[in-house]
């Protein structure tokens, strides 16, 4: 079992995670649960695994998983045609963060945890952001990058955006208890990376939202505007009283995904904040967004910056910091 960080409001949670073929450690002992990462030594194992290697683990699709929140037995949910499991659990918690277990098999060798944050029914604000070229840089757009960024490249020459994690550090700050959500065109076969890149550049905890890799039953290819824009209604219709800062760049779709959700649901959006990419960067992305106006029919405000700094002053500017 993969846990993945998952969200929730008080009378639910919505559980995220992944089944994996995987040998058992030496012995056959799983060992204790890691007081440090919450992680048995097995997902600890997995968690390392770099570049093309996260590509051939082999997933259990339609597989059963126990689901227990803080040490107490919800419900059991079946993993997907990937192995992926995205699950929303009825369950009534107290805002915060709360701890979930998911249990394969014997509970020796298949259990694992991850944290879930259960968002305050009170909230009125929360942080909605892109991670490649946004806070992470890859280029992943340009195919050729994609590929020797994903399978070939060590994740520690990735580099984060200057200012990025102070930015959202001084947003939550000014707003607590925001929910954090980190919204990818990604692989779920990259979120171990992309958490450790998050927790090693001070980037503050929060869900990843990401998609399942390889063909779907009718393309051969998934869309990532597709599962951005579905993950953005979605989080609409779950938290309707939440307005999100959505940040962004300027390389491909934010801007028309961004300008779509926001002309669709004006009273779910506090502000846009889109990072410009240099020259080089722009390049390597496949080009700038075709979408560069004073977006003014949703009445949302937008701001550019090429850095966290410039969109801080930006967004301080607009009263939100």
């Amino acid at each position: 079992m993969i846990p993945y960080i998952g969200y929730g409001s008080t009378e639910w949670v919505r559980v995220l995670g992944r089944v994996l073929y995987l040998p058992r450690p030496d012995h056959g002992e799983a060992g204790p649960v890691s007081t440090e990462t919450g992680m048995t030594p097995v997902v600890t194992q997995v968690s390392r695994v770099r570049g093309w290697r996260s590509f051939t683990s082999v997933h259990v699709p339609y597989h059963p998983v126990k689901v227990a929140i803080d040490g107490v037995a919800v419900t059991e949910v079946i993993s997907d045609r990937g192995g992926v499991i995205d699950h929303v659990v009825p369950v009534k918690l107290t805002p915060g963060w709360h701890t979930i277990s998911l249990q394969s098999g014997d509970a020796a060798h298949g259990l694992a945890q991850a944290p879930v944050y259960v968002v305050d029914p009170a909230a009125r604000f929360g942080l909605l952001s892109d991670v490649d070229d946004t806070i992470l840089n890859t280029a992943l757009p340009k195919p050729m990058v994609a590929a020797w960024n994903s399978f070939v490249l060590d994740e520690h020459a990735r580099t984060s955006t200057p200012g990025m994690p102070v930015l959202y550090d001084h947003l939550l700050a000014k707003h607590p208890g925001s929910p954090v959500i980190y919204l990818s065109t990604g692989a779920w076969n990259v979120a171990p990376a992309l958490s450790r890149f998050l927790e090693r550049n001070l980037y503050p905890m929060g869900s990843l939202l990401l998609t399942d890799w390889g063909p779907t039953t009718d393309r051969w290819f998934r869309s990532g505007k597709e599962h951005k824009l579905r993950e953005l209604f979605r989080l609409a219709q779950e938290f309707p009283e939440v307005k999100w800062v959505l940040v962004g760049d300027d390389g491909q779709h934010d801007e028309d995904l961004y300008e779509q959700f926001a002309i669709a649901h004006p009273h779910n959006v506090a502000a846009v904040a889109i990072r410009q990419l240099s020259v080089g960067q722009a390049v390597l992305a496949g080009g700038r967004s075709k979408a560069r106006l004073r977006h003014t029919s949703s009445g949302v405000p937008w701001v550019y910056g090429p850095d966290g700094a410039t969109l801080r002053q930006e967004l301080k500017a607009l009263g939100l910091l």
